[in-house]
């Protein structure tokens, strides 16, 4: 049987069903303008809450940087505890909103994907085995659909273990900030040591941050299709990065250099509206702005679906389809069939062997 490529297999997904990726546009859009709306919503509301006298008013007047900032400054004191308590209550509203759209848009998006997949399967059964086996993967694809018909409080869970883990990082940038300020005490400021230090502890971070966040994500494909809890699908993803490492890694890596590859190219595009800020009305400019940006953020989340079909995949195809072509047996050499005459014990000789 031909081998079948996991990555190629999610890029045909994405193209042939663009469904899905409208599917993660809305659900990704939707949070991200209703966390827009939020905080500008606050911000606004924030900057109504200050007082300001008629002084501090005459100074932001004034025009003078430093009578200015001055005003500013006793405009905004006092006011820290409630950023604070608005930051806090934000954040929480978004996680919660977050955690709830993003595990209603995968049941969704896993769900066809898997579907697509049991269709191929039923139609290579059909045709290349024979009724009894046919009758046995009917009952295996049956027994998963059961089993994985509430997935939604796995999902909530796993979500909201990765929104965990997104705060645990800011803390842990926090962390490094302040290892990294024990090697610029105020007595002998040193900033280039403390940013050598810093450097090194937020990458790690980031590291550490991108890589859980992709574990648990993974996650989520076993939690759809078997209905596994928790546990179960954080195990279930374990083994399959223990078993198909290498198809796995191809899939990451082929869709993270298209990422990035897309990256590059709207950093470029965006820098032709912003060279040209001086030449063209600002508002045409930030028409361009996010006309790119948001062209990228398409982009990233049809490469998204690709990466997540190729999960599937790899999850759904058996061994003997993943795994490379088995090598062929060596040649065996022919029999022997020549006499070396020259050999004594076959000469016509008598006795000659015993007399030499």
């Amino acid at each position: 049987m031909p081998r079948v490529s996991p990555t190629l297999a999610g890029f045909r997904i994405a193209f042939r069903r663009p469904s899905l990726t409208f599917a993660e546009i809305a659900w990704r859009w939707s949070v991200g303008t209703a966390s827009l709306g939020l905080l500008g919503f606050a911000f606004f509301e924030y900057l109504d809450s200050l007082p300001v006298t008629g002084t501090e008013a005459f100074l932001l007047r004034s025009r003078q940087p430093l009578l200015a900032g001055q005003a500013i400054a006793h405009i905004l004191r006092g006011s820290l505890q409630r950023v604070a308590m608005a930051t806090l209550v934000g954040a929480i509203g978004l996680s919660v909103l977050w955690i709830v759209a993003a595990s209603l848009g995968r049941v969704a998006t896993l769900r066809s994907l898997l579907d697509y997949f049991a269709k191929i399967s039923k139609r290579e059964d059909a045709s290349d085995t024979s009724a009894a086996s046919g009758a046995s993967g009917d009952r295996e694809s049956e027994g998963r659909s059961e089993r994985g018909t509430r997935p939604l409080p796995t999902l909530f869970g796993l979500n909201f273990l990765r929104a965990i883990v997104a705060l645990a990082a800011l803390a842990a940038f926090q962390g490094a900030v302040i290892l990294a300020g024990f090697a610029s005490p105020h007595a002998d400021p040193q900033p280039g040591l403390a940013f050598l230090l810093f450097f090194p502890l937020a990458g790690l971070v980031c590291l550490a941050w991108w890589g859980l966040n992709w574990f648990l994500s993974l996650a989520a494909i076993f939690a759809v299709r078997d209905g596994e809890d928790v546990l179960g699908a954080v195990s279930a993803a374990a083994t399959l990065c223990r078993e198909r490492a290498g198809a796995v890694a191809a899939v990451s890596t082929w869709t993270g250099l298209a990422r990035l590859f897309v990256f590059l190219g709207a950093t470029t595009a965006v820098s032709i509206p912003l060279g040209l800020v001086r030449a063209v009305p600002g508002r045409l400019v930030f028409a361009g702005v996010l006309v790119v940006t948001l062209a990228y953020l398409a982009v990233a989340d049809w490469l998204y679906m690709a990466r997540l079909a190729g999960y599937v995949c790899i999850g759904e195809m058996p061994d003997a389809l993943l795994a490379s072509a088995p090598l062929p047996p060596p040649p065996i050499p022919p029999p022997r069939t020549s006499i070396d005459r020259d050999e004594l014990i076959l000469s016509d000789v008598p006795n000659l062997a015993v007399e030499t």
